[in-house]
């Protein structure tokens, strides 16, 4: 055992002496401290010896150990620094070059359209509320006077996540849970992110943002509803803007219309953008249905009111020229960049 201590010793000394790279003495040290290594073995041989000299053999075999790893330790400082001095040597910095610019994260331009749409309309006097994007079906359809066989509740249209989870298909979800918890005058505006199981093309996409628009309170006419529309996309596009309705269809709504506002691109006169019509479409709007408001635990003999709501996306495409819905969600940062607040 003295004379394996003794060459395993001298084994050590050459190797290191002609080891020339840290990851040399990285295999050193597995070679000689590892789990298999030369110290390991020795260890192991100690039960071949006897009793009365296993302790001697023990304690040198620990020694050589512990100063192994100490000379593979100071070695590696030594190359370490070579090493080091080496590379700088070789290497050169031009401090002449222009530096690399840096870029700061901005607002997605949805983002920056609901902040200023929300902005307007609380400077308008409407409160911003949100609802759940996970939805019960009566808040989505059946509080909203949705019939049992309305084609918006199957399931070509409406993302369920079980009979009666569903993601909300569009913000006036809000609606029932405001007058529940709420009231008159109730003056609330709720955005967000919808989901409809659409066809993706240029003007449409399974998801998508929305603003929905509630004012409910004693004596509110179809009137309110227009000046407040006409103020609202007149500050929208910042330009006294001209309105007119058609009338349309909607559950929650009665009368229902769909709104245009005159083309801001033509000045009327007709474009590529509003098809030669120099109309633009912009919203659905109407009066609260009755039956909404009885739904909600308000007396449609004594309160009346409007709704109206609008894609986020459609607002920002016609007031900046985008003819692609799909622009938005595909993180293009040659599009992104051209919109950066």
């Amino acid at each position: 055992m003295k004379e394996q201590v003794k060459l395993l010793t001298k084994e050590f000394e050459n190797d290191l002496g002609a080891a020339t790279k840290t990851q040399d003495l990285e295999q050193l040290k597995v070679k000689y401290l590892g789990r298999k290594g030369s110290i390991t073995s020795l260890m192991q041989g100690l039960r071949d010896v006897s009793p009365e000299e296993r302790p001697v053999f023990g304690q040198s075999i620990n020694l050589l150990k512990t100063e192994i790893a100490e000379k593979l330790e100071a070695h590696k400082l030594k190359l370490g620094k070579q090493e080091l001095d080496a590379q700088l040597a070789t290497e050169t910095l031009d401090v002449t070059l222009p530096g690399h610019r840096g870029h700061l994260g901005s607002k997605h331009p949805i983002s920056q359209m609901i902040e200023e749409v929300c902005t307007i309309l609380k400077d308008m006097g409407f409160s911003i509320q949100y609802s759940p994007e996970i939805e019960s079906e009566y808040y989505n359809y059946g509080g909203l006077n949705y019939p049992e066989d309305h084609p918006a509740r199957d399931m070509q249209d409406t993302y369920y996540i079980s009979k009666e989870l569903l993601l909300r298909s569009h913000c006036t979800n809000i609606q029932q849970r405001i007058m529940e918890s709420h009231e008159p005058p109730i003056r609330i505006a709720c955005p967000g992110k919808c989901y409809r199981n659409e066809t993706i093309s240029t003007r449409s996409h399974v998801i998508f943002h929305q603003i929905d628009v509630m004012y409910i309170d004693k004596n509110v006419t179809f009137g309110d509803l227009l000046a407040t529309q006409r103020e609202f996309y007149s500050r929208i596009f910042k330009r006294k803007i001209d309105i007119r309705v058609r009338p349309s269809y909607f559950p929650f709504v009665e009368p229902g219309m769909e709104v245009d506002i005159f083309c801001t691109e033509c000045e009327g006169s007709g474009c590529r953008l509003c098809k030669n019509t120099g109309w633009l479409e912009v919203c659905g709007a109407g009066m609260v249905h009755p039956e909404v408001l009885k739904e909600g635990g308000l007396d449609p003999e004594v309160y009346s009111g409007y709704a109206w709501g609008g894609g986020i996306e459609r607002l920002y495409m016609l007031r900046h020229g985008i003819s692609d819905i799909r622009l938005f969600m595909e993180n293009d940062m040659r599009f992104l960049s051209q919109f950066v607040s």
